[in-house]
């Protein structure tokens, strides 16, 4: 899929105007990577003074892995946006297939970032990933994919994207909050990739945004989509079941509410995706490891990583999905039954 699929219909004026917001808060991102240095300074002259501190007390040395992880995200962010900006040059609009190439190129240069950061948390954190089954590589004539995971835990759609990138070959079509654009190299990379952040542009349903996203899947393709839309909180199950009872959807907030570790899935996203790729199997991620980290008590008590990030998988054909909304609401209520009972296991 080319990047241009997921910018969906809009008249020259709106494009225009899309474009003007676009480059004025890249602007303003990518002005603020200016303190970049003096940040790494005051990070470096942090950890320096607390590292005999943790010594001391012969602790976790939490102060100083901070610390030293955000120095490397700093960097890693640099060098994200300085590479982006050579691809620019280096595949600039007009010169031949400009951007299939610099697609790809973004898809290559997203992997190593991903992989830089991976390695940092496992060197600074202990992070561990054991996924089972094996993750198997993308072949020729192989359908499109929606991956639909749950999301619990900071990074773990990170994780995802870079298990997708390096082990399986895909290429991911993801489905990200709209705060992420705060980060000027994630803005800046993930807009040259086919994406959809939400919420949508105004005007346009986060479904139809989604559709739109899902009608251009190729084989190479897995749209990646987190149907909870956030980490598991016990009040936003409580909302989210509240929201089911209000809108007289009673069969799902009877099966919802037998869900203990997740939050019961939004179904207008995965639905649209599913219309709109007929010919995409389905692909359920259930994962933990990371959900004990909800809040900066609970991370900093959760440093290093003790046990290792867990994932498992598995696979629905397109032909076994069934047709109808309200049956693939279902559908999709049980599958995530069986992501809630493979947490309680684990």
């Amino acid at each position: 899929m080319s990047a241009g699929a997921r910018t969906g219909d809009g008249g020259p004026a709106v494009t225009a105007a899309l474009a003007l917001l676009t480059g004025v808060r890249r602007v303003a991102t990518t002005t603020a990577l200016c303190l970049v240095p003096v940040t790494a300074a005051l990070l470096i002259v942090a950890c320096v003074l607390a590292a005999p501190f943790a010594a001391l007390r012969r602790g976790r040395q939490r102060p100083v892995r901070i610390l030293g992880f955000a120095l490397v995200y700093l960097a890693v962010d640099l060098y994200g946006l300085a590479a982006a900006g050579a691809l620019w040059l280096r595949y600039a609009p007009g010169t031949r297939d400009a951007a299939a190439r610099r697609t790809a190129a973004t898809y290559a240069l997203l992997a190593r970032l991903l992989g830089a950061l991976r390695r940092a948390a496992e060197s600074v954190f202990g992070l561990r990933v054991r996924v089972t089954p094996a993750v198997p590589r993308a072949g020729t004539g192989t359908p499109p994919l929606v991956v639909l995971a749950r999301h619990a835990g900071p990074g773990d759609s990170f994780l995802l994207l870079h298990l997708l990138l390096t082990e399986a070959g895909l290429l991911p079509c993801t489905v990200l909050k709209r705060t992420l654009r705060l980060d000027p190299c994630l803005d800046v990379v993930v807009g040259r990739l086919p994406h959809c952040f939400l919420p949508p542009r105004r005007g346009t349903s986060p479904a139809r945004a989604v559709g739109r996203l899902a009608a251009g899947l190729t084989g190479a393709d897995a749209l990646v989509l987190f149907p909870e839309g956030g980490n598991y909180t016990e009040r936003r199950r409580r909302r989210a079941l509240a929201s089911l009872w209000r809108h007289g959807r009673r069969r799902t907030a009877v099966r919802a509410a037998r869900l203990r570790n997740v939050l019961p899935p939004r179904p207008s996203g995965t639905l649209a995706a599913l219309a709109a790729a007929p010919d995409a199997d389905v692909v359920f991620v259930a994962h933990t490891g990371l959900d004990g980290i909800r809040s900066v008590r609970s991370a900093w008590a959760g440093i290093p990583l003790g046990e290792p990030v867990r994932a498992h998988w598995w696979r629905v054909p397109a032909a076994e999905v069934p047709d109808g909304d309200e049956a693939r609401e279902q559908w999709l209520v049980a599958q995530w039954q069986r992501v809630d009972h493979w947490i309680t296991v684990h």
